[in-house]
């Protein structure tokens, strides 16, 4: 602020302000139990005072700020690029992975054995019962917090996603599997295949084929969603528009790029999606 006053002076700091709470103070946030950090914090904020090191600081902050004549683009954008590859990486493992396991959970939920049918549901019910957000910080802290393992924020929040999406995938799948004849199962097993072999050649090409628009809309969501993870610090998108927002004190800006970004992320995945659906009518 007073660097940005050396060069402006027009401004100036607004006299006798009194808060409520008393004295404001400066502060550093420092994780706990850190003594080498705090030491070397110490030590630098101590070579600051003896040295009057503040002094030159507000003259290069004030000379930094006369050369940033960059568009907004040109200063921003890495971020921008970052969080695109972050979004996409998060959104394709979280589909391709739910729909891993949502295939599972499906037959599962399906199956004649009464434990495993109830277990799956159960696992449904209560993924799509909760808020995402809520899954993000279960995940999030049940792995570091809890169990103590040391697991980075991005993979974190790909769990997250992963296990959300396999619940609804299992739903569609489960949908979709249903949606196919029951006469195709039996001439199946007629000819004398097993219940897997039945699944795996004759109903789930079909099911594929019936719950394809569906799957294309949980890819869309699931791009949108992933936004969430940024509450755990994940730079995608959002993450990096709030970062942008504090460098450049445009509070609106990034967040139009934000949401053009988006829009093209889906907007293209769902041409793609439109495409693949109209090659698997080909043959009807």
């Amino acid at each position: 602020a007073e660097a940005y006053l050396k060069q402006n002076k027009d401004l100036t700091f607004a006299e006798n302000v009194k808060f409520n709470e008393g004295t404001k103070s400066t502060a550093i946030a420092a994780p706990k139990h850190s003594p080498k950090l705090m030491e070397k914090l110490n030590a630098y904020i101590k070579d600051v005072k003896d040295n009057n090191l503040i002094k030159d600081y507000k003259a290069s902050a004030a000379e930094a700020m006369k050369k940033d004549d960059g568009n907004f683009f040109t200063k921003y954008g890495n971020f921008f690029l970052k969080g695109i590859q972050n979004t996409i990486l998060i959104s394709i493992v979280g589909v391709l992975l739910g729909t891993v396991f949502g295939a599972g959970i499906a037959l599962l939920k399906l199956s004649k054995i009464k434990l495993l049918s109830w277990l799956a549901s159960a696992y449904i019910e209560f993924l799509r019962g909760t808020p995402l957000l809520v899954q993000v910080f279960l995940v999030y802290f049940g792995t570091t917090a809890v169990l103590g393992l040391n697991i980075s924020a991005l993979i974190c929040g790909m769990i997250a996603l992963v296990i959300n999406c396999s619940a609804y995938i299992a739903e569609i799948i489960r949908a979709g599997i249903n949606a196919v004849d029951s006469g195709q199962t039996e001439a199946a097993r007629s000819l004398g295949l097993t219940y897997g072999q039945t699944m795996k050649s004759v109903i789930l090409p079909q099911a594929i084929k019936n719950i394809l628009p569906a799957l294309g809309n949980e890819f869309v969501t699931v791009i949108k969603e992933s936004s969430i993870v940024s509450v755990i610090g994940v730079s995608e998108i959002m993450f990096n528009a709030q970062v942008v927002q504090g460098a450049s004190f445009d509070p609106f800006t990034p967040l139009i790029v934000a949401a053009i970004l988006y829009f093209i992320l889906t907007f293209t995945l769902s041409r793609v999606m439109y495409y693949f659906e109209g090659r698997m009518k080909v043959s009807d």
